[in-house]
């Protein structure tokens, strides 16, 4: 699974989630993307503030924690039903690599094997060499089945 961040001509800001860079490009081609806010057809790909730069006021350190974005859901309960909504969209979708997510996103982004989505586990060394790759990934807290209560 892909995540892009999107926008329109009105710069209305979403997220569209896709099986691959292909899926989008077809998707787009095809007229099926539209703005959730307006309806409107001409959608692009934003820079995801994940991926852009740190003013030298932020500390940068490897151990620093990801930045989370809340869905725009009314009160807390409904923040946490779309948490738990994401999660287990990701679980069922995504190929558990564990340890060796870095090595199979690196072996997937040079077509050395199948594009698919996977998930694991990454030192923040090895994300950042891979976002410097730019190889999209993105962080989330480790997240079992038994964990969504």
């Amino acid at each position: 699974m892909i995540i892009f961040d999107l926008a329109c001509q009105h710069d209305h800001q979403f997220e569209g989630w896709f099986q691959s860079r292909e899926d989008f490009d077809r998707q787009l081609a095809s007229g099926l993307l539209s703005c959730p806010h307006c309806g409107s057809l001409d959608i692009r790909r934003v820079p995801s503030t994940v991926h852009l730069g740190r003013s030298g006021t932020q500390s940068d350190s490897p151990h620093r924690e990801s930045p989370v974005v809340a869905p725009a859901v009314d009160g807390r309960t409904g923040a946490q039903q779309a948490f738990r909504h994401m999660t287990v969209l990701l679980l069922a979708n995504c190929e558990d690599v564990g340890a060796d997510f870095a090595e199979e996103a690196r072996r997937m982004h040079y077509f050395e094997a199948p594009e698919r989505s996977i998930r694991g586990v990454a030192t923040p060394e090895e994300y950042e060499e891979l976002v410097d790759e730019g190889i999209e990934v993105f962080r989330v807290q480790r997240v079992k089945p038994g964990d969504l209560h």
